[in-house]
């Protein structure tokens, strides 16, 4: 018995391949060089890092590749798109919740038109004050320039105060015309984005229904 188990152990030391079994067998690195050459090594070079790698068993099966080592632009324009995909998820959730709050805050579509209709009615409210202020600080103004031509007109000077109450007064209607101007191009432009808001609604809508079926 003993005699039999020496022989074994003898005959597995003079078979190493056979006792490692397949499984561990050395894999070698796959590579072409810059100007293409096929390479098989078995150690990594620097080179093969550089340009990319295959690793494959002692069958030549390929069990893994590695992509060449990325420039410092590359690497910065993987950077840009990684950080301009992750905005346009962002974005795109952003759009589904906005999506989402509207068909919940306006079941039908006269519940939405009836909202854009009381924020056009606030807007042109807004304007007509505006307008209102406007006219009575312009005549306001014109009644102090007739005062001071008048003044002018009889050779006495302009006094002080009268000529700082005008120069005020003159910048007050400059910045309520500007201001005017503004809430116009605001009054414009909503109309535009609810006519895009109404045509987006009702696209949800049909989505929404069809998905539904």
């Amino acid at each position: 018995m003993r005699f039999a188990l020496l022989a074994v152990l003898a005959w597995l030391i003079a078979c190493p391949a056979w006792a490692a079994g397949p499984g561990d067998a050395h894999n070698r690195y796959k590579w072409r060089d810059a100007e293409g050459n096929l390479h098989y090594t078995d150690a990594l070079p620097p080179e093969a890092v550089k340009y990319g790698y295959e690793v494959v068993n002692a069958q030549g099966i390929v069990i893994k590749r590695v992509d060449r080592a990325k420039t410092a632009e590359e690497r910065v324009a993987a950077k840009a798109e990684i950080a301009k995909a992750q905005a346009a998820k962002e974005a795109a959730e952003t759009r589904a919740r906005s999506d989402q709050q509207m068909l919940a805050a306006f079941p039908t579509e006269d519940d939405l038109k009836r909202a854009q209709h009381q924020q056009s009615e606030m807007l042109e409210q807004n304007l007509t004050s505006a307008r209102i202020s406007l006219q009575s600080q312009e005549k306001s103004l014109a009644e102090l320039l007739g005062h001071a031509a008048e003044l002018e007109s009889s050779g006495k000077p302009v006094p002080t105060n009268l000529a700082n109450r005008i120069g005020a007064l003159r910048k007050q209607v400059e910045d309520q015309r500007a201001y005017i101007a503004r809430k116009e191009t605001e009054r414009t432009d909503t109309v535009t984005r609810f006519d895009d808001e109404l045509a987006h609604y009702r696209d949800l809508k049909s989505k929404f229904a069809a998905d539904r079926r």
